[in-house]
């Protein structure tokens, strides 16, 4: 499909479903009626991170700029107000996100289970950053080999590549330790890296109906190579997740300066993730192949 007609699409899919997700209650007990429905907004900022458009400023223009047509009220709104109304739908996002859980095909007894670095600021800058105050820790980028100053995002994956949950950490708090978090009131197979694993976190959750599969925990005493090589053939989905949001969504460029609005941002990325995994699946695509949505 073309963008004017993805735009449609994304369109249709949230304000068809935003009366479920709402019901009865109002979103708003006072003020002005915004100009711009929070269908359109939570449109706009899907589309924009589709389209690589991770700056609220960069996403407000090019909207204003060639999808007024689209979105007439937008060329009468100020950018501050636009981004303030995109960012007090933090809620709407998470319910959003949760209620297409629901109706995107996907096995929610299989899961994987990884996380990825999320730096706030160069590290030669780290011991005077500002942001994040109290909340950012020191960590270990086990790829770059390399110490960072920031969050780690803890993310659950069901196959064949939703996200169906994610917390923000400090960056020194374990992999393991987030587990129990993002497994609450699941059951199934749970897949990790070498990192998850714990024989006894595995039989904790074993009481839980979850069962833990990770490779041994260092490769060259490893008792069951070929086992260890196959559950890396399944666990190399998270990484294609994890590559799609930082190469398409930019999630490593943090332009956030508190929890609240990083929340937010992260949401309408994994919202955005959501909806084109379930267009793949309408249009008999691989799940995963976000590049064929839009010709």
């Amino acid at each position: 499909m073309d963008l004017d007609t993805f735009i449609v699409t994304v369109f249709c899919i949230i304000d068809d479903i935003l009366p479920d997700v709402i019901g009865d209650k109002p979103l708003r007990k006072r003020g002005p009626k915004p100009r711009l429905r929070d269908s359109e907004v939570l449109t706009m900022e899907v589309v924009g991170e589709y389209l690589g458009l991770s700056q609220d400023k960069a996403l407000f223009h090019y909207f204003r700029r060639h999808f007024t047509h689209f979105f007439p009220a937008l060329s009468q709104m100020h950018r501050t107000t636009f981004i303030r109304q995109a960012a007090n739908l933090y809620s709407l996002k998470e319910a959003l996100w949760q209620y297409l859980l629901l109706s995107i095909p996907h096995d929610p007894t299989l899961a994987l289970v990884d996380s990825f670095p999320l730096p706030v600021c160069q590290f030669a800058r780290a011991y005077r950053c500002r942001r994040f105050k109290g909340e950012a820790a020191y960590g270990k980028d086990i790829l770059s080999r390399q110490t960072f100053y920031g969050f780690r995002i803890h993310v659950r994956l069901c196959w064949p590549g939703l996200i169906s949950r994610f917390i923000i950490a400090p960056a020194n708090v374990h992999e393991l330790a987030a587990v129990p978090t993002l497994t609450e009131n699941t059951r199934g197979f749970l897949i990790g890296d070498r990192n998850y694993w714990s024989p006894k976190l595995t039989f904790e959750l074993s009481q839980h109906f979850i069962q833990l599969l990770a490779p041994f925990r260092k490769q060259s005493s490893d008792p069951n190579p070929s086992r260890s090589a196959a559950l890396s053939r399944i666990r190399y989905r998270i990484d294609t997740v994890f590559g799609q949001l930082v190469q398409r969504c930019q999630v490593k460029q943090v332009w956030a300066r508190d929890l609240w609005h990083l929340g937010s941002r992260l949401l309408r990325k994994v919202l955005m993730h959501s909806i084109a995994v379930w267009l793949n699946i309408q249009l008999d695509n691989k799940p995963l192949q976000l590049h064929k949505l839009v010709s």
